[in-house]
């Protein structure tokens, strides 16, 4: 949990430039697990639900500071 708030926090920190780019590296990063899970299972593959949430979690940020601004 602790791991969450402390992510949530930095994730506040970023500006929308900082957090569109961020989105982007992580939808790629998202893309290759995918794909490389389709290949060949990986080791750990709840780390694309991870990669998911915290995907959701910057659009969500970004959404609000869009809104806000």
């Amino acid at each position: 949990m602790a791991k969450t708030t402390d992510y949530l926090k930095s994730i506040k920190e970023l500006n929308v430039s900082d957090l569109t780019a961020r989105i982007k590296e992580d939808e790629m990063r998202l893309k290759k697990l995918e794909f490389a899970h389709a290949i060949s299972p990986l080791e750990n593959p709840v780390s694309i639900r991870g990669l998911r949430r915290d995907i959701a979690r910057l659009k969500t940020e970004l959404s609000k500071k869009k809104l806000g601004a």
